[in-house]
C-alpha cells in the first residue's frame, strides 16, 4: 500500500538490480545443434510415434519386429514402417534386419543425449 510518501515507479527495481550480465552457461546452443534437437522433436511430435517408442521400450526384450507393432495401434504395416524410419532417422530408434523383418530398438545413448540437452548438469 502506497501512502504517498514514496512514489511508486521509485519502488520498483531497476534493470541493474534485476538483470545479470549474460554468462557461458546462457550461451545458446549452435545453429546446427538446435536444428539437429529440432528433428528429433519434430520426429516425437506425433502421436503415433510416442505410441511406438512405448511399446518398443515395454517390449521384454527391449526390441520390437514391425510385424509385432501393427494390430495394437490398428494401423497398416506401411503406415508403421513410415513412422519407424522418422524415428530412426531422427536417431531415436536402431534398425536391425532379420530375414524379411525389421526389429527395432531404442538408441538409449542417444535418448539419453537430448535429455542431458534439456536438463544440462547445473
Amino acid at each position: 500500500m502506497n501512502d504517498g510518501s514514496v512514489p511508486i515507479i521509485a519502488q520498483m527495481p531497476s534493470a541493474e538490480d534485476v538483470c545479470s550480465p549474460p554468462t557461458a552457461a546462457l550461451a545458446p546452443p549452435s545453429r546446427a545443434e538446435a536444428e539437429r534437437v529440432a528433428r528429433v522433436f519434430k520426429a516425437v511430435a506425433d502421436p503415433t510415434r510416442i505410441q511406438l517408442l512405448a511399446m518398443i521400450e515395454a517390449s521384454p526384450s527391449g526390441e520390437a519386429c514391425v510385424c509385432d507393432l501393427t494390430e495394437p495401434l490398428g494401423l497398416s504395416q506401411p503406415t508403421i514402417s513410415h513412422h519407424l524410419k522418422i524415428l530412426v532417422d531422427a536417431g531415436l530408434l536402431t534398425r536391425s534386419k532379420r530375414g524379411t523383418w525389421a526389429w527395432y530398438a531404442l538408441d538409449h545413448d542417444r535418448l539419453s543425449a537430448l535429455g542431458a540437452f534439456l536438463a544440462p548438469a547445473r
